[in-house]
């Protein structure tokens, strides 16, 4: 059965790999790229299954105005892909005000956005897909990323809540939680670091410098293959929650979840001692 997909930011990475596995297999898309001229080759192989618009994610009112033109035009959309997003690391304190602010609204307040202003169409029609691209990240930390895991935590807490919320709209919502991929992600990340302060560089945070830097250090996740369970996804009902891609991901989220609920569960005896006594 043919589908109709938003997706923000077709123009690389997993977005790109995703309009193209889409398209051949005879899906329409509305596509959102930084640059109009990003996606030319797909236009001109697939027509007017291909339906674009410039979008930067950190433009709310542009937001809604694309995704309005969107539905208007194509009448229905049944997946909605909250894909664009980028990573920033360095230490805390060597990121201007202007890359923190950049990163939470592109990694976070822009899928939020971009998923408020198409809500009410999912509601009218009866139904429809969502799919919020977080990474392993969004449940596990390391040093030199803060402000990348304040996104991707937040966006994890806010799809995790809005599940609920639309389920009786018959509207699924599936966080992805990739793993390290054969894309241009980490290029580019390492391209725009913060600031790299002398006090840190005999720390952990000089790991994942050298990791970003290190052109040896080859992530092992088939970008391929994991749009391809992505897009497989879809004929899950209900709709999974969410989809763990890769063995460093699945790895890193086992790690952290075992550990949080061991302290947890250390704790139970001391977090009752703050109760009022229970009454007879």
């Amino acid at each position: 059965m043919a589908r109709t997909w938003l997706i923000t930011g077709i123009n690389s990475g997993f977005g790109r790999e995703m309009a193209e596995q889409l398209l051949a297999r005879g899906d329409r898309i509305a596509g959102t790229v930084r640059n109009a001229d990003a996606v030319d080759d797909l236009k001109a192989k697939y027509g007017d299954r291909l339906w674009t618009a410039v979008l930067d994610v950190t433009d709310t009112p542009a937001i809604y105005r694309v995704v309005n033109e969107a539905f208007s035009d194509l009448r229905k959309i049944d997946v909605i892909v909250n894909n664009a997003g980028y990573g920033l690391f360095g230490a805390a304190e060597g990121l201007t005000d202007e890359q923190i602010m950049h990163q939470i609204n592109t990694n976070l307040v822009g899928p939020i956005q971009v998923t408020r202003a198409a809500l009410p169409y999912l509601r009218a029609q009866g139904g429809g897909r969502i799919l919020a691209l977080s990474t392993y990240g969004g449940q596990a930390t390391y040093p030199g990323a803060s402000l990348y895991h304040a996104s991707k935590w937040g966006l994890e807490g806010f799809f995790d809540s809005l599940t609920g919320e639309v389920a009786p709209f018959n509207i699924g919502v599936t966080i992805i939680e990739p793993g390290g991929a054969r894309t241009s992600f980490r290029r580019t990340a390492g391209a725009s670091m913060g600031a790299e302060l002398e006090a840190y560089k005999n720390t952990p945070l000089g790991v994942i410098r050298h990791v970003l830097s290190d052109p040896s250090r080859i992530p092992n996740g088939d970008p391929v293959k994991m749009v391809k369970a992505m897009i497989g996804s879809l004929d899950q009902m209900p709709a999974p929650n969410r989809i763990v891609l890769g063995t460093d991901s699945y790895t890193m989220i086992q790690k952290a979840l075992s550990e949080r609920l061991a302290m947890v569960e250390a704790q139970k005896e001391f977090a009752s001692s703050t109760d009022f006594p229970v009454e007879d």
